[in-house]
């Protein structure tokens, strides 16, 4: 494979900066009620929130802009990847969504959390593909196991719209049932997924919002002093927070934390800097990850900094693959591994794990030894039977292939305190193609109660 020199990079991304130079200066146009001026966001004068006096929106709409586009992200060996993905935009302004989503592409895309009875408008921008301006591949959003009433909005090509360079689409949404999804691409999916255009959607019940002091019929009580704090992800104090309405407080939890499982083919994603290789049969998983790291990055709490050119030959590429330069930052310094993989749980505390696999070609098993986990929900549905009887599994470890996802309680319970490894039970997944750093294993630190 031959490398790209500064030079070359950087007339490639002249070149598609000219491709989208007639939209760059263009207003964005997304749909949000309220939103006087384009960004998705009510943070202009004027502008009222849902909730608020005079709210041209009611208190169940959510907004938001995402990206699609490319960039690169670093392995934990050292190994740059090129990559296709989303990336956040909410809150930008119209005009600056081209230039700003230019290689920001995020590995994951941007964690999308809703409450069951939202009305979601998700505006997809195609920024295009600076490293490969050749490309003129158009995007979709296709929510994986959602059940999506128009099929205009469902993201596959064949029933629904895609997205050209330079263009943006408004979907919309009424979230009508509680679990965990995934969202990806529907254009060309083998490639688009692999290349990592894959992220996570959470959508919590609406069983969290009944009246403080509500009684089951098996007389457990739920707790909500503060009705007004609906939104986990605003106050993650809130009451009693439940992964399903079951109506028991059996998936009742205090800590949550998403755990995507993936894993890159390196050769593929090297070789989709020139051309689109072929065929996908043989696409072989070498880098698996836990929320697009591997170990020891897993650990890193925050965004990971800005990948760089590597600086010592990995899997046969001599130092500066990418630009000929090694060491240097890619993505114009950009970070774009932005997901936690460490857990930290308070002793006595339930934790939801929301695992999902977004690998198109494996199966992976992840087990957290010392922990028991208890299995409520598969498939973004609770484990129910038609009786009304829970068909919840407690299990050592969880063996999933891609596409499917799986609801975890861990009750801490009696735990000692300390650190606990959630890893693959296969010693091939826990590192990377070079067999250095890398593969599937974070921490679970049980800490002290509160």
């Amino acid at each position: 494979m031959r490398t790209l020199t500064r030079k070359s990079i950087t007339s490639v991304a002249a070149l598609a900066l000219l491709s989208v130079a007639g939209t760059a200066g263009a207003a964005v146009n997304v749909q949000c009620p309220g939103d006087k001026d384009g960004d998705a966001a009510w943070n202009s004068g004027g502008e009222k929130a849902p909730g608020q006096n005079g709210a041209k929106a009611p208190d169940n709409t959510v907004c938001k802009h995402i990206i699609a586009g490319d960039s690169f992200v670093n392995m934990s060996d050292g190994n740059p990847l090129y990559t296709f993905g989303f990336g956040e935009q909410t809150g930008t302004a119209p005009a600056d969504v081209i230039g700003a989503g230019i290689l920001d592409a995020e590995w994951p895309g941007p964690t999308i959390e809703l409450d069951q009875g939202d009305e979601f408008y998700l505006s997809l921008t195609n920024v295009g593909t600076v490293i490969r301006p050749d490309l003129f591949d158009p995007h979709t959003v296709h929510f994986h196991g959602f059940p999506n009433a128009a099929a205009v909005f469902d993201g596959v090509p064949e029933v629904s719209i895609s997205i050209n360079m330079g263009a943006t689409l408004t979907y919309y949404y009424n979230i009508v049932e509680p679990g965990t999804y995934i969202y990806h691409c529907h254009v060309e999916a083998s490639e688009h997924m692999e290349m990592g255009m894959l992220a996570n959607l959470w959508v919590r019940p609406a069983q969290n919002r009944l009246d403080n002091g509500t009684v089951f019929a098996n007389g457990f009580v739920h707790s909500n002093p503060d009705y007004s704090a609906r939104r986990i992800e605003d106050d993650p104090l809130v009451g009693n927070k439940y992964a399903y309405n079951d109506e028991d407080g059996s998936t009742l939890y205090d800590v949550e934390s998403g755990i995507q499982v993936s894993s890159f083919d390196a050769n593929f994603h090297d070789a989709s800097l020139f051309v689109q290789p072929l065929p996908f049969a043989n696409l072989e998983a070498n880098y698996p990850m836990i929320n697009g790291r591997g170990y020891p990055d897993t650990l890193v709490s925050g965004p990971l900094p800005a990948p760089t050119d590597n600086t010592v030959e990995i899997a046969g590429h001599l130092p500066g693959k990418v630009t000929g330069n090694p060491g240097e930052v890619l993505n114009n310094g950009t970070p774009t591994q932005t997901m936690d993989a460490v857990i930290n749980v308070p002793q006595g505390q339930k934790l939801l794990l929301r695992l999902s696999n977004v690998s198109i070609d494996r199966f992976f098993t992840l087990t957290a030894q010392g922990l028991k986990m208890k299995i409520v929900g598969t498939g973004a549905r609770q484990m129910r039977g038609v009786n009304g009887k829970n068909l919840y599994r407690e299990v050592a470890s969880v063996n999933f292939g891609g596409g499917e996802t799986h609801d975890v309680i861990i009750d801490t319970s009696g735990v000692a305190q300390g650190t606990y490894f959630l890893h693959s039970t296969e010693v091939h997944q826990m590192s990377n193609l070079t067999q250095l750093d890398g593969g599937l294993m974070t921490e679970i630190v049980v800490g002290p109660p509160q």
